[in-house]
């Protein structure tokens, strides 16, 4: 991809250089749809301009190529030519600085710099290494390096490198900056937040430190410090903002609130976010994603509006595409819904790495390891006595998890957390992980691991899971549907922890599926119902395997009883994990609390029976769902 991307830039470079600046500028357009942030192109562009005598379009491309990548000194140097040409001398004089600025950095670190902007990763690395052979105490080229690595995700070795920069230079703010977003990066928010506030003692009104300690406080389940830090940054008295930092801010700022229960103050802020950028995908989609929402006529006009943009970001199409779907479904548009939700996932899917064959083979190979007979001989293995117990609620997504974990947090003795990433990060260490599902990859290495082991890590999971834990409860709530994949894992470190699967039927859970767009990179088998089919079956496939193992294990909530018979379930719920039986969790709508699932304004109302039917709808386009599910139709019920 590299390579085309390079001749491409060669063919328009050749163009130029022949006379055929035409021909050029049609190659450079051509190269920038496939390649937006390719910092050289627009240099290129630069050259064009000035050949054609245009200064206007030269000083425009050029910024572009500087904001991308500010280490060109061709860009800085013809910048500053061409903003004196053109009578702006105190924007000459900055350009004129920061081209003396690069001039006196060694030659190697510019240029790893350049390729670092422009994404060519390995080369980048190897040009900065073979500076630091040379030159092994510049700090500088080892904090480039270890953003070279993070951007790689090589987080370990980033995090080393910046640890070892910090223990050299504890007082060079931007490594602990990088430092502090790796942490982050690594699932390590708390360290992540105690990074952010040193460099805010520094300098309590540094915008970079106070988003950075906010992402933390975001990552900790923490959002009323969130609230105060964007306000702060949104303060009239701060700075003129340009509009897409404060569409962000208020889309950030609408999120936190959200999550907080204070519904108009997130509507808004999300319409505050859209003001100041009205093709802003993210935000369209966040009010879509209020659930309780409903789109007017001028909403849905702008959002097909933007949509006819033909410049518009791919996220944000494929983020209004989801809204838009969401829209029109609420006003029994139902085609057009479709078409809209299709174009979502859609353009997703492009990102997509999943392998639903790797994931089927995944459910084989656990079944190969994770027998009767190895959980026999490990029967008194792992931490017998959790404290506080964690219940592990799992499933496929949008299947009633986020309802469970509320009814359970509505009770005295447990406390809710969060989806809780460090299970599957455990398993990732201990068997690998494909980069294509994310799935374990040498789940054999389960063979290897010893009692002490076992114990070591239940005790590592307990105190990495006290950071979300406030209230002291003697239960918590680790609500990752993805662990059912570790359940087997799950009962080795902690023999007597709760283990809930909440189930939905097919359709309605894949329907439900396929219209939400997810965060991160999860649940990428959504973006395709045939896809979202085979996913189910194996997710069946995996459960019934942990079923005949580990008899009894595992509760099975199916989400349509919990509809019909509330109570009846809930008394099912808690005798399960030992509980007393509350009312107040029939009142679980009630409890305060931040939710940060997409479910989080549902759960704070009644259940709505109608959620069970809604795919029917759409039944007309989801024959393919249907003929992928197969007999899994029928043998969904535990």
């Amino acid at each position: 991809m590299t390579a085309d991307r390079d001749a491409q830039l060669k063919a328009a470079q050749m163009a130029r250089q022949q006379g055929r600046i035409d021909d050029a500028l049609a190659r450079l357009a051509r190269l920038q749809t496939l390649y937006p942030r390719f910092s050289r192109l627009y240099q290129e562009q630069g050259h064009c301009h000035v050949g054609l005598g245009d200064a206007a379009s030269a000083i425009a491309a050029l910024q572009d190529a500087v904001r991308l990548n500010p280490t060109l000194p061709a860009s800085w140097d013809m910048l500053e030519q061409l903003y004196r040409l053109t009578g702006v001398p105190a924007q000459a004089a900055a350009a004129a600085q920061t081209l003396a600025h690069l001039r006196n950095l060694p030659p190697q670190v510019v240029v790893a710099n350049s390729l670092h902007a422009d994404g060519d990763l390995k080369e980048a690395e190897n040009v900065i290494r073979d500076y630091l052979d040379c030159d092994a105490d510049n700090i500088g080229a080892a904090r480039l390096l270890a953003r070279i690595l993070s951007d790689g995700g090589r987080l370990d070795e980033a995090e080393a490198l910046l640890d070892a920069v910090l223990a050299r230079a504890p007082d060079y703010h931007a490594a602990r900056l990088d430092y502090a977003l790796v942490l982050l990066q690594s699932q390590k928010p708390l360290p992540a937040r105690q990074q952010a506030e040193h460099l805010l003692a520094q300098d309590p009104d540094h915008r970079d430190y106070l988003k950075q300690y906010a992402a933390a406080c975001v990552a900790l389940g923490d959002y009323e410090p969130v609230i105060t830090v964007y306000d702060r940054l949104l303060s009239p008295g701060g700075p003129v903002l340009p509009a897409a930092e404060i569409a962000d801010l208020r889309y950030w700022r609408a999120h936190a609130l959200k999550i907080t229960g204070r519904y108009e103050e997130a509507l808004a802020d999300y319409h505050a976010a859209l003001a100041a950028k009205l093709d802003y995908g993210v935000a369209w989609f966040g009010l879509a994603n209020l659930k309780t929402y409903r789109f007017s006529d001028a909403d849905i006009m702008r959002m097909r509006a933007a949509l006819q943009k033909h410049d518009l970001q791919d996220m944000d199409r494929i983020y209004l595409g989801f809204a838009l779907g969401k829209a029109l479904e609420d006003r029994g548009e139902y085609e057009p819904s479709w078409r809209s939700y299709a174009l979502g996932n859609a353009l997703r899917k492009r990102t997509s790495t999943y392998n639903p064959e790797g994931a089927e083979a995944c459910a084989t190979h656990l079944k190969q390891v994770f027998t009767a007979e190895f959980f026999a001989q490990r029967r008194d293995w792992g931490l017998a006595a959790p404290s506080p117990v964690p219940i592990f609620v799992v499933g496929l997504p949008r299947s009633g998890s986020t309802l469970i974990e509320q009814i359970l947090a509505s009770h005295s003795s447990v406390e809710g957390t969060q989806e809780l990433t460090e299970i599957e990060r455990y398993a990732a260490e201990l068997f690998g992980r494909d980069p294509a599902c994310y799935l374990p990859v040498d789940l054999a290495a389960a063979l290897r691991i010893t009692p002490e082991a076992a114990r070591r890590l239940a005790r590592r999971y307990l105190d990495d899971t006290h950071t979300y834990r406030r209230e002291g409860r003697a239960m918590f709530v680790d609500k990752m549907p993805n662990n059912f994949w570790h359940i087997g894992l799950i009962h080795l470190l902690m023999p007597n922890a709760i283990i809930v699967d909440v189930r939905r039927e097919p359709m309605a859970s894949g329907f439900s599926n396929f219209k939400q767009l997810f965060g991160g990179s999860n649940q990428m088998f959504s973006y395709d119902l045939v896809d979202i089919g085979r996913h189910y079956r194996t997710y069946l496939d995996a459960m019934g395997h942990w079923d005949r193992v580990l008899p009894g294990r595992v509760l099975h909530i199916q989400y349509e009883d919990l509809v019909q018979d509330l109570d009846g379930q809930v008394r099912r719920l808690l005798a399960h994990c030992g509980l007393p039986y509350e009312a107040g969790c029939l009142a679980y709508h009630a409890t305060q609390r931040s939710v940060r699932t997409p479910s989080s304004e549902q759960v704070r109302r009644p259940i709505d029976p109608q959620g069970t039917v809604q795919w029917q709808n759409f039944a007309p386009w989801m024959s393919p769902l249907r003929d992928a599910l197969g007999d899994a139709l029928t043998r969904y019920r535990a």
